[in-house]
């Protein structure tokens, strides 16, 4: 099993990632933990200061199996799938930043909260779901030009209206027709939205190219009451590949909440 953490490169109101004064510092405590992967999460990539944080990642050997986007939704409202012509325009610029950004690493771009909610009203719904397809649709052949893959992430109802479980995600992903595209599966997320676990991750098995560990109360794997032996059962049988990542609350803090998650899922 490869595992990864997550880390911000900037502050942020979302609460479930590691941030600190010192990205190297942190580096240095997941690759002494055992970590093989650090996912970033980037609000804005032409914000980053790369002078600390690619030696602190090319220096260390960690992957970075994945660029997290959520927070240019929870800081700035960037929505692919905003009414507003300009709004979804500022986005799309955004997200191709974070595929150039991705690039350095080949990392997968994460389409999740980004993608936005959908208004309640069903004329306007249709509206934006179209203005969504769309825009990702532009988004994954810019990426795709650049060897980058998308992954979209089933988020729970509270979080986002639309594209909340694995089978819908799929669903969809197949219509799109754009083999570019995968899923990003959450055990935080599943654990709301889904019935089954393994019949979950075991009927979309081809385009999970990416998953998030988080136990039920989002804080570390064992400190909640996740059923994670069918979870990774499943990922077994679909001869999961990729890096399994910790996106998590940092309780009590950042090194024991890392300790937890790598001795948790190596037991």
């Amino acid at each position: 099993m490869k595992l990864s953490f997550a880390v911000s490169l900037q502050k942020t109101k979302f609460g479930a990632i590691a941030f600190g004064e010192s990205f190297t510092a942190i580096v240095s405590e997941l690759k002494k933990l055992g970590y093989q992967g650090i996912e970033l999460a980037v609000r804005n990539p032409n914000e980053i200061e790369m002078g600390e944080v690619k030696p602190a990642i090319d220096d260390s050997g960690l992957t970075v199996p994945a660029i997290g986007t959520g927070q240019a939704f929870i800081e700035e409202g960037l929505s692919l799938s905003s009414l507003e012509a300009g709004v979804r325009k500022k986005t799309i610029e955004r997200l191709k930043s974070h595929v150039d950004f991705a690039s350095q690493w080949r990392s997968l771009v994460i389409i999740g909260l980004i993608r936005g909610n959908l208004p309640l009203e069903e004329e306007k719904r249709g509206e934006a779901l179209a203005y969504f397809k769309e825009s990702l649709l532009e988004c994954s052949h810019f990426a795709k030009e650049k060897g980058i893959k998308l992954v979209i992430e089933p988020l729970n109802r509270y979080e986002i209206n639309f594209l909340n479980t694995i089978e819908e995600t799929s669903e969809f992903i197949s219509s799109l027709q754009d083999d570019n595209l995968g899923i990003l599966a959450d055990s935080f997320h599943m654990n709301i939205e889904e019935v089954d676990f393994y019949q979950s991750i075991f009927g979309a098995g081809k385009y999970i190219w990416h998953f998030h560990v988080a136990d039920s109360n989002r804080w570390a794997p064992g400190w909640g009451h996740t059923d994670f032996t069918s979870i990774f059962r499943a990922l077994q049988d679909i001869n999961y590949q990729g890096f399994v990542s910790a996106e998590i609350i940092q309780q009590p803090n950042f090194s024991e909440a890392a300790k937890q998650t790598i001795n948790y899922l190596i037991r």
